[in-house]
């Protein structure tokens, strides 16, 4: 007896999926990824099973096998997907697996898979296999364009003999030796695209690649780490935990974000920023000749966002010099969103900072200011500084002050935010309060 025997819908609706052209078929597994929907196309009818071949994607999700209690291993059922397929472009495993599992996978797909995405689990299973590791495993597809590595551990060199067509390579959430970092990225010497987040164990990084165009690097532990980067084409440099930074090509540098949440950052490196658009800083600590370094650089800046809380040298925090106004903002002509918090802000309130100031001064490109108030010291020259901002600021038409963590229960704090109240009140087209 057929399965569908008394069930008329179901047979018009197998007729109709049976007469489908086949470019459709093809077409419709095709955009499929996700192993269950591919597994369940599979039961639609033998003709749908025979296109198999012409799925490009398989996506293999953390519980893919949570509650499978079938006798064959995951390892051999992802292989059967795996093989099945006859020209696999993308594979994407986030479920447990072995060493010698994913040997048979990359086997059965090196000369099609383009690319690969892999939760390693290594950390917690401290690669207890025998023979190769997973990410020796890695070395027989040659024709990777994208390799994505989630919890990776990296403390031995991996046997690569080299990735040519490797253009990206993200590592996320692993633990990494000097060495062993430098050997693989020397085996991907064209990579355009550069991630790792949430790495630890890196003391020392020089990346050396001719081709790099974004690059984004997070680093734990410290904040003691030292980082070269040398690409002519780097457009965008992103960098967490490192404390000295030299990147001698910038001239196509356009973004640029530096930041260290636990230690301090003492030096900063770089080449002309003749072409950088957005500018970050961010950090407990800078020494105040790596602000004004990297400040007196970035002439060009359209984009500035300054949270760092300090500066001095070592252990000492000292808040920052006296910033001259007018000097700033003609050194930073271009410059049309600028999000002040803190200490920057108060450095451009002390005595002098607006003794330049006079009716012709101009900045003339400004349009958007967010300023972090956190003290209601020096608040005279503080509202000085706003109306300054507000007269000379042609094309301002957003300003945004931010009051955060301002002890209320001092007087003076009331009268502070008693003034800024009315400030905003006069400027009210312009100014909000948060």
């Amino acid at each position: 007896m057929h399965l569908a025997d008394g069930y008329p819908l179901f047979d018009k609706m197998l007729q109709r999926m049976e007469s489908l052209p086949e470019a459709v078929v093809q077409f419709i597994l095709a955009q499929l990824s996700s192993a269950r929907d591919v597994a369940s196309c599979k039961c639609v009818s033998k003709r749908w099973k025979d296109s198999m071949p012409y799925v490009c994607s398989l996506y293999f999700p953390r519980n893919s096998f949570e509650n499978y209690s079938g006798v064959e291993h995951p390892d051999s059922l992802i292989w059967k997907m795996v093989s099945s397929v006859e020209r696999l472009e993308e594979l994407v495993v986030y479920c447990p697996f072995s060493c010698i599992g994913l040997a048979s996978w990359l086997m059965a797909a090196d000369q099609s898979l383009t690319s690969l995405e892999l939760r390693m689990d290594s950390l917690l299973e401290h690669e207890a296999c025998l023979g190769p590791s997973k990410l020796d495993c890695i070395n027989v597809v040659k024709n990777l364009s994208s390799l994505k590595l989630w919890g990776a551990l990296m403390t031995d060199s991996p046997k690569w003999d080299g990735f040519a067509k490797l253009q990206t390579l993200e590592i996320v959430g692993a633990r990494l030796e000097d060495a062993a970092l430098s050997s693989a990225l020397q085996s991907c010497p064209n990579l355009t695209n550069l991630l790792l987040l949430g790495c630890e164990g890196l003391r020392s990084v020089s990346i050396e690649l001719p081709l790099l165009e974004q690059c984004k690097l997070d680093f734990y532990g410290a904040g003691n780490c030292s980082l070269s980067v040398v690409s002519s084409k780097i457009r965008s440099l992103e960098v967490q935990g490192c404390s000295w930074i030299r990147v001698p090509e910038t001239q196509c540098l356009t973004h640029l974000s530096i930041s260290n949440n636990a230690g301090r950052v003492y030096k900063v490196d770089f080449g002309k920023l003749s072409v950088l658009e957005f500018l970050s800083i961010r950090g407990i600590q800078w020494c105040w000749d790596a602000i004004s370094s990297i400040l007196q650089l970035a002439t060009e800046v359209k984009h500035l966002f300054m949270k760092v809380e300090f500066t001095g040298d070592y252990e000492t925090l000292q808040p920052f010099p006296e910033i001259d106004f007018v000097d700033f903002f003609n050194s930073h002509r271009k410059l049309e969103k600028f999000d002040i918090h803190g200490a920057m802000f108060a450095g451009l309130c002390q005595k002098n900072s607006l003794k330049n100031v006079d009716s012709s001064f101009v900045i003339p490109c400004l349009t958007e200011v967010a300023i972090t108030v956190r003290s209601p010291l020096n608040a005279e020259q503080k509202m000085c500084t706003l109306e300054s901002l507000v007269k000379h600021g042609t094309r301002l038409n957003s300003m945004v002050i931010k009051i955060l963590q301002m002890k209320s229960s001092h007087s003076s704090a009331d009268d502070f935010f008693e003034e800024i109240c009315k400030f905003r009140y006069l400027h009210r087209k312009i100014v909000r309060i948060e």
